[in-house]
This record gives C-alpha cells, structure tokens and sequence, in this order.
C-alpha cells in the first residue's frame, strides 16, 4: 500500500520538530514537507498535492481556517485535520465549516496523531479526545452539513431576512439559482420552512449577526 503523503504548518518551529518525530514513528505516512506559513503550505500543495495536511489554526496573516477554506476550494479531495493548542469550541466549528476533516490538540500523543489519519483518510470526521465537548455536541460537530460558499453565502443572506428576489438581485444570479441553493440548504439542514432553517443555521454556528 503506498504511504499516506502529509504537509504539516506551523509556524512554531518546536511544533514541526515535534510533529516531524512522531510522523517518523508512524509507518504508513510520510512527511513529504512542513511549511512555516500558509504562503509555503499553497505553493507546496499546489506545486505537489499530498494526501492529508496538518496545519496550525492560529497562524499569523493567514490561519489555518482561512488556509482550509483555500485548499478545499482548490483541492477538494485533500484531508486536512486542525491541530491548536486550544480546544474552544468556535475555533473548531469554524475549521469544520471550512471544509476540515479533524481536528488535534497539539500534545496529542503519536498513538492519537495515527488514529486522526487513519479517521479521516477513511472519510470520517476525527474529533480529538482533548476536545472539550459533551457527547451532544461531539454528535452535533459530526452531523454538522458542509455547505459550499455560495450556499453559505445564500444562508447568511435568509438570515438577514432577504427574500429570493433581493438574494437574486444582490448575488447576481437568478431567481430559479437561488430557489434551487435554498431548497439544498433545507435538505442539507433536515428542516421544512425558513425560521427552521434559520434556527438550524444559528444552533450550527453558520451564521454571523
């Protein structure tokens, strides 16, 4: 079976050492490089895409959920796991919001960091077990939708209270686009009106007011 292929950033140089000494550990991934900013990691993903990236959230310029977002719009087939040495809430929804498939403190332990990789390579979100969180919310972060950034878009704008027609005209798309983006949203949402779908965009965390 070939090597999983990881990128980690950081811009802590004990962090990539760190990271770099349990990587070497795990036999079934190599670290094909590290990267000290979000700059580095884009040319390296898009100079030689690996399988799964393992990045800082709280990095200067560029954080990890604004690297996130980049990177899956571009590749969305790259596994990208969080890891701060945080465990709030807010900094973990919005990397799950962002298109993150995991998410790691970073004292995790090797035997942790293996099963993160193995959790999302297989498809499957990987919450650390450092996180925070009862089991309700651990279950809601799991079945929390992904939305694409024109339906967040569309969302944040129902929230405003914005009919089809307004959403239309502002967004530059037609009447029968936004009919069919809101439609998704319900689906993706479980929900069957728009208060609903609203009440469900704010329990989630995917809207701003």
């Amino acid at each position: 079976m070939d090597k999983i292929q990881i990128i980690v950033v950081d811009d802590h140089p004990m962090v990539i050492e760190g990271m770099k000494a349990m990587l070497m550990q795990i036999d079934f991934v190599t670290l094909k490089a590290t990267a000290s900013n979000a700059y580095e990691a884009l040319e390296w993903v898009e100079k030689q895409p690996p399988h799964l990236l393992i990045s800082d959230i709280n990095m200067p310029e560029i954080s990890g959920i604004e690297l996130t977002a980049k990177l899956k719009k571009q590749f969305p087939e790259l596994k990208i796991i969080g890891m701060s040495t945080f465990n709030e809430r807010s900094y973990i929804a919005q990397m799950i919001q962002n298109g993150a498939d995991g998410f790691l403190i970073k004292s995790a332990s090797k035997e942790e960091i293996e099963e993160a990789i193995l959790t999302v390579m297989e498809g499957k979100l990987y919450l650390s077990a450092d996180v925070n969180m009862n089991n309700q919310e651990r279950s809601d972060m799991k079945n929390q939708p992904t939305l694409t950034r024109r339906e967040k878009e569309i969302l944040q704008l129902i929230a405003e209270g914005l009919t089809n027609p307004q959403i239309s005209e502002k967004l530059f798309i037609s009447l029968s686009t936004v009919d069919s983006h809101r439609k998704n949203l319900l689906l993706k949402l479980e929900v069957n009106n728009t208060a609903s779908l609203v009440r469900q965009a704010i329990y989630f965390n995917l809207v701003k007011f």
